[in-house]
């Protein structure tokens, strides 16, 4: 257990944290899997910058990584695109 009262501080902090990223981790996966499913291209593209948007923030958030976010933005650009 913490010694410090900055260490309990940290330790509640970091639980605050971990449960708000698991959010919008699965919000942002909730919402690629809607798009996927999505078989109107003029859905498709209604619902492509708000997720484009989502995956930016988390990506600068670190939330997930740059290099996943850049290739999810590109592989639902194309998706949508072939609708």
């Amino acid at each position: 257990m913490a010694n410090h009262k900055s260490a309990l501080k940290r330790i509640r902090r970091n639980e605050e944290v971990r449960v708000r990223n698991k959010y919008q981790h699965k919000t942002m996966r909730n919402a690629l899997k809607k798009l996927r499913l999505e078989e109107d291209k003029t859905a498709a593209l209604a619902q492509l910058p708000s997720l484009v948007s989502m995956i930016d923030k988390l990506a600068k958030r670190n939330i997930i990584h740059s290099n996943k976010a850049s290739n999810l933005k590109s592989k639902l650009a194309k998706q949508v695109a072939s609708l």
